[in-house]
């Protein structure tokens, strides 16, 4: 007998018309004897049989995922596209929305990110949004801390500057490294340090995670564009080529 017997009756049934057509319930262990032996040969004569249904039962799991995620992203909606304290950048009033969920010490999060600078000067009419999940310890929590500090302090565009040194900052975080980099950006590092234990910064941290486990994210980066999720690295053509699809489709 060969192993994939069992899967292949599974799925030859689900190809199969009706249920009532076919009740094994209802055959005599002669009959049942017969019939796993038409099923054997048949398998054996025609092994890609298998193949195909494996594969038609993978493209129908990998539906209904993606359709789940629409239903997610759909049922919180208003907490990733305007939740009132992530920063937006890109065109503010574009008519695409694109969301990353991003850790600084995230290897691909870093390689996405002239990734996600080219779609945007390209395109010229993207909404960019960026949530701050920090799930690589210590290090990435601090440098959120440090983020999400810099901009109640000291609004959107120190944000912007401080995102982008930190997803550049090599080594180690400690005080003095960060009191250097608010300093070498103009701003209060004395405020910003004071700040990131904040229960304001945590409160916006705590946010954002509750909203990633809603959304089942697990790991960085991870995209929602429009009104689909997007798990892990694209680069820059794969998004463009999406964003045509969602224009085109409205």
């Amino acid at each position: 007998m060969i192993r994939f017997a069992a899967p292949a009756l599974t799925a030859l049934a689900l190809l199969a018309g009706p249920a009532q057509a076919l009740d094994l319930t209802q055959m005599s262990d002669a009959e049942r004897t017969a019939f796993r032996a038409e099923v054997r040969s048949y398998l054996m004569d025609n092994p890609e049989v298998i193949l195909e249904s494996v594969q038609l039962l993978e493209q129908r799991q990998a539906s209904a995922e993606a359709k789940a995620d629409f239903d997610m992203v759909a049922d919180n909606a208003d907490a990733i596209f305007n939740d009132g304290f992530s920063w937006v950048g890109g065109n503010p009033d574009g008519d695409i929305t694109l969301v990353e969920f991003m850790d600084y010490r995230c290897g691909y999060c870093r390689k996405a990110v002239p990734e996600v600078q080219q779609l945007l000067e390209q395109d010229g009419n993207i909404r960019f949004i960026v949530k701050e999940f920090p799930i690589l310890g210590e290090a990435s929590l601090i440098s959120s801390r440090f983020a999400v500090a810099t901009k109640q302090v000291a609004g959107d565009d120190a944000y912007e500057q401080a995102h982008t040194a930190l997803l550049d900052l090599q080594g180690d975080l400690s005080d003095v490294v960060l009191r250097r980099l608010a300093e070498g950006l103009g701003l209060d590092a004395d405020a910003i340090l004071a700040q990131m234990d904040s229960d304001e910064v945590t409160d916006e941290l705590s946010k954002t995670r509750d909203l990633a486990q809603k959304l089942r994210i697990s790991g960085t980066p991870t995209f929602v564009l429009q009104d689909e999720l997007l798990r892990g690295y694209l680069p820059v053509d794969q998004m463009s080529a999406i964003v045509t699809e969602k224009r085109a489709a409205e």
